[in-house]
């Protein structure tokens, strides 16, 4: 999700797409959480680890 995320945002930026940009940015933000969580223990989706 993170990579997707970043891809998107690259594509968005050079593009001048403004909708890419922003689901570039949620999608970066949401796959940080949850490698955050994941590294920290948590459970996330019932799983122990995110990757």
């Amino acid at each position: 999700m993170i990579i997707i995320g970043a891809i998107l945002l690259i594509i968005g930026l050079v593009a001048g797409v403004g909708i890419l940009w922003t689901i570039g940015i949620i999608l970066l933000a949401i796959g940080v959480v949850l490698w955050v969580l994941g590294t920290v223990g948590h459970a996330v989706g019932g799983r122990r680890h995110y990757w």
